[in-house]
């Protein structure tokens, strides 16, 4: 069992939260980025998002526990600066490390999104993630070896240091459904955070779910293919034999069916094949050559 990092109290929102003008811009944020990242803010008075933005921002910051650090700047009090990094529209928001600028972006995000541009850049910095981030690449490994009640604890372990990271959110839930324990895996996603509402790994675990739910009540593999081969033009029969080649263990097989289903009527109960493709992508890892394959034959079909 892998022994996450502690973590510090969090610091005082003073040493990680200062106004920055163009008098110690260099020292609050290109000399204290050597150290550890530094989320410069470019914002005014008069700029309603950034009245939103700002706070929230502030918040995930001192979320992180001094991984990170956060400089405000005043575009009309400091119009050199934002002169010398090009600054167009506000809110502006920029990551230095190491003396640097590493990444941004413009205009307000959603707060998920945001809590997640400032956990990758704590990320970059000495500290890290306290080592969060092996114990989740350790935790995948024995999920994909089997151990999923050891994957398990160790997803658990991590949302007890981050309660709102999606990557171990929705590893839980596979781990749980991996396990068997199907009723946990439900009440755990019913319960999510709405923080990590939309998040890729929730999804993922989602369209886990939906598809063993399927799996359920899958038709007779011999069955559903000699209907198919009997009367091509069956759809439900097709999708039905998709359903079961997926519940077998045959996803490539499953989107072959899902993609000559598209391909012969797209618009057949209400777009179901085109859902059930991207129901299927989801549940896979994105470099995983059965969604590359399948994405690039759907997109060929749709804008053919």
């Amino acid at each position: 069992m892998l022994e996450l990092g502690q973590g510090t109290d969090a610091a005082p929102a003073g040493d990680l939260i200062k106004d920055v003008n163009e008098a110690d811009f260099m020292k609050e944020v290109i000399e204290a980025s050597q150290e550890v990242p530094v989320i410069v803010d470019f914002w005014a008075t008069w700029c309603g998002p950034c009245k939103t933005l700002g706070p929230q921002l502030e918040a995930a910051v001192v979320a992180q526990k001094g991984r990170v650090k956060m400089a405000k700047v005043d575009v009309d009090r400091n119009q050199g600066i934002a002169g010398q990094l090009r600054i167009q529209s506000i809110p502006t928001v920029y990551a230095f490390w190491q003396g640097q600028p590493v990444d941004g972006f413009q205009g307000a995000l959603p707060e998920s999104q945001l809590k997640e541009f400032v956990a990758k850049i704590a990320a970059m910095g000495p500290e890290g993630d306290g080592g969060l981030a092996e114990a989740l690449a350790a935790a995948e490994e024995m999920l994909e070896e089997g151990a999923a009640a050891d994957a398990a604890e160790v997803f658990a372990g991590v949302l007890g240091e981050e309660p709102e990271n999606a990557t171990a959110f929705g590893g839980l839930i596979r781990a749980y459904i991996a396990a068997g324990q199907v009723e946990q895996a439900e009440a755990m996603l019913a319960n999510a955070p709405e923080a990590l509402s939309g998040a890729s790994e929730v999804e993922a675990a989602k369209a886990q779910l939906d598809l063993l739910k399927q799996a359920e009540s899958a038709g007779p593999l011999a069955e559903l293919t000699a209907a198919v081969e009997a009367d091509p033009a069956n759809h439900q029969a097709r999708f039905d034999l998709a359903t079961a080649l997926h519940a077998s263990g045959d996803a490539e097989g499953a989107v072959s069916q899902l993609l000559e289903l598209f391909r012969r009527d797209r618009e057949w109960n209400d777009g179901a094949a085109k859902a059930q493709l991207f129901t299927i992508f989801d549940a896979l890892k994105p470099s995983d050559p059965v969604v590359l394959n399948g994405r690039r034959k759907l997109s060929s079909m749709i804008f053919a």
